[in-house]
């Protein structure tokens, strides 16, 4: 039996890998794991402008570019776009507008400041009536003394793996947006 692919899987989890305090840190910059703690895939920043998602073995699964302040697109190996992310307005990590391969639209939304929770659904949660919640990314501070940040997301078993794709290339996004390259620790 061979294992489920990243977008295959329920839930994963993304973060800032473990490093010491003292020395210099070399490696990606996030991990995906499955929620077990196995590494299914990692990120590395490029520059600036891109940020890659490769398997465990190297091989490119997705490539993030950003566009703007806070808009992003993903092409796969191929060179083919298959979704966007983008926020508007002066909190740019209250909510994210996802565009899936499909042109299915999804948003990532976090109701408040204060919370760390996220919500993923079809229409705006403060329209009424309230949404379904297709999914959930949930942040946590694994490391408080260097600030390290983990991202929990847990996905409907109706989204299927290309929707999956976008939701975890936007929680990328995410951190791209709250800590980007080269910035302090201390989230935004």
């Amino acid at each position: 039996m061979t294992e489920p692919g990243l977008f295959e899987l329920d839930a994963v989890v993304v973060g800032q890998p473990k490093r010491s305090r003292w020395r210099r840190y070399v490696g990606p910059a996030l991990a995906v794991s499955d929620v077990e703690g196995i590494p299914v895939a990692q990120v590395t920043y490029t520059d600036d402008t891109y940020s890659v998602l490769t398997k465990a073995s190297g091989e490119l699964i997705l490539r993030i570019e950003r566009l703007g302040p806070a808009k992003f697109r993903f092409t796969d190996a191929a060179d083919r776009e298959v979704g966007t992310a983008g926020a508007r307005g002066l909190m740019k990590t209250r909510q994210l507008i996802l565009q899936t391969e499909q042109g299915r639209r999804l948003l990532l939304t976090r109701p408040g400041l204060a919370y760390v929770e996220w919500h993923l659904t079809e229409t705006d949660p403060e329209g009424d009536p309230a949404p379904e919640i297709l999914g959930r990314v949930t942040v946590s501070t694994i490391d408080a003394w260097i600030g390290l940040q983990q991202y929990a997301v847990h996905m409907s078993p109706r989204l299927d793996a290309s929707e999956r794709r976008t939701v975890v290339a936007s929680v990328v996004c995410l951190q791209l947006l709250r800590r980007p390259p080269g910035a302090g620790t201390a989230p935004a």
